[in-house]
């Protein structure tokens, strides 16, 4: 883990000392059945599965609960370093699917439990629990392949404006003289909205679905891990959106509540993070308040990088 410094970090340095997450050692798990309903059942004596456990920081954050994006995103990391001493060819990350069970606390360190599940000849399964005050906040499944071939097709990517012409947060609020207004600005990942953000302000049509450009604001090592993390880092951020567009909502609406519930996300493809991404972004549904999120994430070059899913709380009180 990167020692701990007093200099000022840059708000890239900051995340990936944050993703820089220190290896605690192994445990074991062990399950014996107590009672059995039908005393013919047979069941296994013992149910066991290596662990490795690893601790990571939290980034502090306005509100005071830990950024669901970063849980994800050291997640994939714990997960990733597992597979890395695998024989053969380096199996890539292909799928998560996690759920948020409860708000993290941003003044503590997070605990990661990596189970492996299993290690086939082409994948390769982990299950990854993120732990604060001795309860889980997160349960994620992972899965890595290692490198094949076969059919190949993929969605067109959008038309979009170049990302150059598309004002950032950082250009609308970096000369606000307000707390929330410098967080927004100074994050590790810039998001150009194309139809406009939602701080502050409702969207000019209600249309479920948005175009968000992002990428990372410095350079990222070069570690398919660390750009896949920061991929799902970012994939948090902005894909509740569509449904508040779709309703002529903002972040900012008093009464608010909002929570991610759960994330799944598809790799279909390498990609760096700290190139230029277009997040394509729709609604197909929000209901009983809760809402659906569908993104599509292409390279500049429009190669489709990933797909992504997510679930969210939203709720208002005249809703």
């Amino acid at each position: 883990m990167t020692p701990v410094t007093s200099e000022p970090r840059s708000p890239v340095e900051d995340l990936l000392e944050t993703l820089d997450l220190e290896e605690l050692g192994t445990a074991e798990v062990s399950v014996e059945p107590v009672s059995v309903t039908d005393p013919e059942l047979r069941l296994p004596s013992t149910f066991a599965e290596d662990i490795t456990l690893f601790r990571g920081r939290s980034q502090k954050q306005p509100h005071g609960r830990v950024f669901g994006g970063q849980v994800l995103a050291q997640g994939v990391v714990a997960s990733g370093r597992t597979v890395r001493q695998l024989d053969g060819p380096p199996r890539r990350l292909h799928s998560i699917h996690a759920y948020f069970m409860r708000p993290g606390d941003d003044t503590q360190p997070i605990t990661f439990s990596v189970e492996r599940m299993r290690d086939g000849r082409s994948f390769s399964t982990r299950r990854v629990h993120a732990i604060q005050h001795g309860k889980p906040i997160l349960s994620m499944s992972a899965s890595f392949q290692t490198p094949d071939h076969g059919l190949d097709h993929q969605d067109e990517m959008p038309e979009a404006p170049d990302p150059a012409s598309v004002p950032s947060l950082r250009d609308v609020f970096g000369g606000v003289d307000d707390p929330r207004a410098q967080h927004l600005a100074e994050r590790a990942i810039e998001l150009r909205h194309v139809q406009g953000h939602l701080y502050g302000r409702s969207g000019d049509e209600q249309v479920a679905e948005q175009l968000v450009w992002l990428r990372a604001v410095g350079e990222l090592p070069d570690d398919p891990v660390i750009h896949e993390a920061v991929l799902a880092y970012a994939s948090d951020y902005s894909l509740l959106e569509p449904i508040l567009r779709r309703h002529g909502r903002a972040w900012t609406d008093r009464g608010l509540r909002a929570a991610s519930l759960d994330h799944a996300m598809w790799f279909h493809r390498p990609a760096r993070a700290d190139d230029w991404v277009l997040y394509a972004q729709r609604s197909p549904s929000a209901q009983g308040g809760r809402g659906l999120g569908i993104g599509r994430m292409f390279a500049a070059d429009g190669t489709l990088v990933a797909s992504v899913a997510q679930e969210g709380m939203v709720r208002f009180p005249d809703a």
